[in-house]
Parts: structure tokens; sequence; C-alpha cells
């Protein structure tokens, strides 16, 4: 057992800074994307995207406190700005636009792949 928390402990610290690097790399390019007043994504821009918005829903997941699908469903039924009535709430309404995002950006990554195919 010791071996094996040694190992994590070392994996850990071989990949920690470079995967840190990477996730805060695709919240730049996101950031710089949205100076523009045209936002026209590249292959690239749209893997920064989508590693991006998948990074930020799994924090706006934790602070939802998102366990499993019936707090997931609880969270999605919020879809009106009138009902926001605190954090939470407006928390639930950007996760689900965040969801939306991303699945639109996928959706789109998948339709280009295959009509390079």
């Amino acid at each position: 057992m010791k071996d094996d928390d040694a190992a994590s402990l070392e994996f850990r610290q071989l990949t920690e800074r470079s995967l840190r690097e990477n996730k805060i790399g695709a919240l730049r390019a996101m950031a710089l994307g949205l100076d523009k007043d045209d936002l026209v994504l590249t292959p690239a821009d749209a893997r920064h995207w989508s590693q991006g918005l998948n990074d930020l829903r799994l924090v706006l997941a934790e602070r939802l406190d998102i366990r499993d699908d019936a707090d997931a469903e609880h969270v999605h039924l919020m879809q009106d700005w009138s009902q926001a009535e605190d954090v939470e709430s407006y928390l639930a309404l950007v996760y689900n636009f965040t969801t939306w995002l991303q699945e639109s950006l996928v959706q789109a990554m998948l339709q280009a792949m295959g009509s390079r195919a």
C-alpha cells in the first residue's frame, strides 16, 4: 500500500504542473476569443474551448454539489433567470448555459470531422 501511495505522489508531482498549464492555456485561449467581435474557432481553438468549458463545468458541478443524476436533474430544472434567487440558482443557470455551449461545440466538432472523412 505504501508503494502505491509513493507512486501516486511521484506521478502527481511529474504531471501536475503540465496539467495545470494546459488548463490555464485553454482558459486563456477562451478569454482571448471573447475579446473578438466575431468568434470563429479553428479546430485547435475548438479543442481549447471544449477543454476549458469542461473544466468550468467541473468546477461549477463541485460548487453545486452535483454527485448523481438526481442532483444534475435538480440543477437542470433551473432554466429561467427570473427564478434565480440566490448564488446557487445563478450558478445553476451558468452551469446549464455552459453545458449547452459545450454540447453545441462538441456537436459542431463532430460534424466537422464527419465532413472531412
